[in-house]
């Protein structure tokens, strides 16, 4: 069983899929993700084009159906919602379908949509990923971050090197050196995420759009147990 991390979607081989995926966009979209399944969501839906999530939704019924887009960390005007975790309450979410459409979480999905098992994870649903990795145990992992814009993100890097962590310590082979790389950025800020989210690029193009609470909810670990899970390409449920 073999681990990989890449960086961003742009880093990944051209030509190979791994036999699960694992999607990760801590700031925000597999963070908001995750709490809008947590909080009843039927699924959630990602969308790379803001304008295919506009034309795919409206054949939902408008009653069981809430469109959240951004871009540049700011809420899309023509959405419902923005990609904060923060709105993904149960009182919106219960039994209507998410359309998600982010600046790199859901490119990041897009990318790997055709592997045979594909999940999503951050730091609140670390332990769910990890427990259902090792339960399964996939020939190859790639545990890929969203980045932002094609560039590193240390948010998403933390987070693959806590699931690496333990997924090393349960027996699977560090495949590239990203896997060292990033446990040890993990070992470094284990204690102090929230700090590594202030001093983040995009945890500091939150800060300046007023998103401190954000942070903070994201830069929790494992306060979920949900596991979302690719029931086809784009469209994620609970497992």
């Amino acid at each position: 069983m073999e681990i990989f991390v890449y960086h961003t979607p742009e880093l990944t081989p051209a030509n190979s899929l791994p036999d699960c995926a694992v999607v990760i966009d801590v700031l925000r979209a597999t963070t908001t993700i995750a709490t809008a399944l947590n909080a009843g969501a039927e699924a959630v839906q990602a969308f790379s084009n803001i304008d295919k999530l506009m034309e795919v939704s409206e054949s939902w019924p408008a009653d069981l159906r809430l469109r959240a887009g951004e871009r540049g960390g700011a809420k899309v005007p023509s959405c419902d919602l923005g990609n904060s975790p923060l709105d993904c309450t149960p009182e919106l979410m219960q039994g209507r379908r998410l359309f998600l459409s982010t600046t790199n979480g859901t490119r990041a999905l897009q990318r790997v949509e055709n592997a045979q098992v594909v999940i999503t994870a951050a730091l609140i649903n670390r332990q769910s990923a990890v427990n259902y990795l090792i339960k399964q145990q996939p020939e190859t992992v790639w545990l890929l971050g969203s980045g932002w814009e094609g560039g590193y993100s240390l948010e998403d890097t933390v987070c693959a090197g806590a699931i690496a962590l333990a997924l090393v310590d349960a027996g699977y082979t560090v495949a590239n050196d990203e896997v060292i790389a990033a446990i040890a950025l993990f070992a470094q800020w284990q204690n102090n995420l929230l700090e590594l989210f202030h001093q983040s690029s995009h945890g500091q193009r939150l800060l300046r759009l007023n998103c401190h609470a954000d942070l903070k909810y994201c830069a929790a670990l494992d306060t979920l147990s949900i596991l979302p899970l690719q029931k086809e390409p784009g469209i994620l449920v609970s497992h």
